[in-house]
C-alpha cells in the first residue's frame, strides 16, 4: 500500500498547530505497519534547511501559469520518512512562517502557493512513473490540501484513491470566485455542488466535496461538525457525505511524552511510582513562584489564551480554587486582553496563581508532571493533546465534552473507568463544580491515587490511530500494507 501526504506543514520542518504534529508522527507509525508513505511538502526555507539526503531536483512543469514547480526526493532527519519537497522559490522561499507575511497577514497568492502544492500531488499520482512511485491513495490535509481530490476528481479516469483529513474546521480558504483560473479549476467547479461557498471559492469545501473518504481527528467532532454550532457553515455538505465520514483520534508521542524517561522533568516516575511525582510538584511551585506546599491542589493550564479555549472560564473559576486553598500555573500566550486579566490575577494572589507568558516546551512537561489536574475546558477541541499528555503523567484532566476531549476522558462518575473530569456546559459554573469536585477527590489519596493509575493506562498511541487510517484506505485500494497482506479489508 502507497500513500502520499500532501500537507502545508510537518515537525520537524515546520509547525504552526496540531496539522504538523500530525504530520511528523503519523506517517512514522503507517511506516511502521509496513505502509509505504511519502510527504509532500513546500520547499519553504525552513524545510530546505533540515532536510536530509535530498536528490536531484525533477521539473513537473508549469501547471498553473505561475512559474516552473519542481520536486526532489529527501528524508526527515531522525526518522527517514521520505519527503517530496515542492520546490518554487517565488512561492515557497520567504523569510516569516508558511501562511503569514511580515504584516502578519495572510500572504496575498496563498490560493497559488497551495494550489501548486495540490496540483504537485496531482501530477505525481497522475504520472507516478516520471519518479518510479505510484501512489495507491492520496491523504490530503486541511484547506492547503484541498484542491488535491478535486484536481484528480475532475481529471477523470484512473486514478488513486483520495482521503481529505479536516483538522480545523475554523480555516476554509475561502478566496474570490475570480481566481478560479489562477487555480486550475474548470468553470464547472464553480458551483453549489463543486468549490462554491456563498459566491466565494473555497479550498476547503474542495476537499470535503470531492474527497472519496473525510476524516476528521475525533469521532464526536465527526458528529459535531454536521452541526450548525461547530459546521461554520459546511454543516450541510458535510451531512451530505456523512456516510463517508469518519473521525479518528490522533496519538501523542510515546516517547516524546513518557514520565518514566522524560529528561525534561525533576524526577522521572510511573504508575508505580507515584509518590515521586511530588518532587515535580515542588520543583513546579519553585518554578513559577509560588509557595512550595504538597498539600495545596496544583492545577495547570497550557494553551493559547482564546475564548475557544475557555481561558475566561478558567478566570471565572479563579476564586473557587483560591478559596480552597489551591494554586493554578498557567503556561502560554493569545489574547491581550484575556492575558492581563491573568498576569492581574497572578499579580493580586501571588500564593494562588503564578502565569509564564509564552511557549516553553520543557516547562510544559514540568507542567503536566508537577500539577495535581490539569484545566482544558474548550468551548470547541477537533482532537486536543494535551489531556492525553495529563493523562499519561497521572494529573487527571478536568475537560467540557467536546470533541477529543469527550473521546479521551472517562468522567469519574464511571467509578470503575474513570480517567478525569467532565462537564456539560461552556460555563463558569459547570468549570467551578468540576474543579470542586476534583479538589474533594484529592483530599481522598487512596481514591485520588486509583484515579492517576487508571488515567495512566489508557493508550493514546499513534500505532492505534494508523491502523484506524490503514482501514479507511483499504476501502479504497486492493493494495495492503506489507506486513498485512492476508488481512485485507476488500472495498
Amino acid at each position: 500500500m502507497k500513500v502520499l501526504f500532501a500537507v502545508s506543514e510537518m515537525f520537524p520542518f515546520v509547525k504552526t498547530g496540531g496539522l504538523g504534529d500530525v504530520a511528523g508522527a503519523l506517517p512514522v507509525a503507517l511506516q511502521n505497519l509496513g505502509v509505504d508513505v511519502r510527504v509532500l511538502i513546500p520547499a519553504y526555507s525552513e524545510v530546505l534547511d533540515k532536510v536530509v539526503d535530498l536528490a536531484p531536483w525533477v521539473s513537473l512543469g508549469d501547471p498553473l501559469g505561475a512559474g516552473e514547480i519542481r520536486v526532489a526526493l529527501g528524508r526527515v532527519p531522525g526518522s527517514g520518512v521520505p519527503v517530496w519537497l515542492v520546490g518554487s522559490p517565488a512561492l515557497y522561499e520567504r523569510k516569516t512562517g508558511p501562511y503569514l507575511g511580515p504584516d502578519g497577514k495572510d500572504w496575498p497568492d496563498n490560493h497559488v502557493r497551495f494550489a501548486a502544492l495540490s496540483r504537485a500531488a496531482a501530477i505525481i499520482c497522475d504520472a507516478g512513473t516520471v519518479l518510479g512511485w505510484q501512489a495507491d491513495i492520496l491523504h490530503s490535509h486541511d484547506w492547503q490540501g484541498g484542491l488535491g481530490p478535486a484536481y484528480l476528481a475532475l481529471r477523470g479516469g484512473r486514478r488513486p484513491g483520495t482521503v481529505h483529513t479536516i483538522h480545523n474546521m475554523a480555516f476554509a480558504g475561502i478566496f474570490p470566485a475570480t481566481e478560479l483560473g489562477a487555480v486550475g479549476l474548470p468553470l464547472e467547479a464553480f458551483s453549489i455542488n463543486g468549490v462554491e461557498y456563498h459566491e466565494k471559492l473555497s479550498f476547503l469545501k474542495a476537499g470535503i466535496r470531492y474527497a472519496d473518504r473525510l476524516t476528521t481527528v475525533s469521532p464526536t467532532h465527526a458528529r459535531e461538525i454536521m452541526s450548525k454550532e461547530f459546521g461554520f457553515g459546511f454543516e450541510g455538505v458535510l451531512a451530505s457525505r456523512e456516510g463517508h465520514l469518519k473521525g479518528i483520534l490522533n496519538g501523542i508521542d510515546g516517547d516524546i511524552w513518557n514520565p518514566r524517561t522524560d529528561a525534561l522533568i525533576e524526577q522521572t516516575y510511573d504508575a508505580r511510582n507515584l509518590g515521586k511525582k511530588a518532587l515535580n510538584k515542588a520543583a513546579l511551585q519553585k518554578t513559577f513562584g509560588l509557595p512550595i506546599n504538597p498539600k495545596a491542589p496544583l492545577f495547570g493550564v497550557v494553551s493559547r489564551f482564546t475564548i475557544q479555549k475557555g481561558i475566561d472560564l478558567v478566570l471565572e473559576t479563579l476564586p473557587r480554587i483560591i478559596e480552597q486553598g489551591g494554586q493554578l500555573a498557567v503556561l502560554g500566550s493569545g489574547d491581550a486582553e484575556l492575558e492581563d486579566k491573568l498576569t492581574k490575577a497572578a499579580k493580586d494572589f501571588p500564593a494562588h496563581v503564578a502565569v509564564r507568558v509564552g511557549y516553553d516546551e520543557p516547562l510544559s512537561h514540568l507542567v503536566q508532571a508537577g500539577c495535581d489536574g490539569f484545566l482544558v475546558p474548550s468551548r470547541f477541541e477537533p482532537c486536543g493533546l494535551t489531556q492525553m499528555y495529563a493523562l499519561r503523567y497521572g494529573t487527571p484532566p478536568i475537560v467540557r465534552r467536546t470533541g477529543g476531549l469527550a473521546d479521551s476522558v472517562i468522567d469519574v462518575s464511571n467509578v470503575a473507568d474513570g480517567t478525569g473530569f467532565v462537564f456539560e456546559a461552556a460555563k463558569g459554573t459547570e468549570l467551578n463544580r468540576a474543579v470542586t469536585n476534583a479538589i474533594k477527590l484529592y483530599r481522598r489519596p487512596g481514591e485520588w491515587r486509583a484515579l492517576q493509575r487508571r488515567a495512566m493506562k489508557q493508550d493514546f498511541s499513534w500505532e492505534k490511530s494508523a491502523r484506524d487510517y490503514i482501514s479507511v484506505y483499504s476501502e479504497l485500494t486492493d493494495s495492503a500494507p506489507i506486513r498485512a497482506r492476508g488481512r485485507r479489508t476488500k472495498r
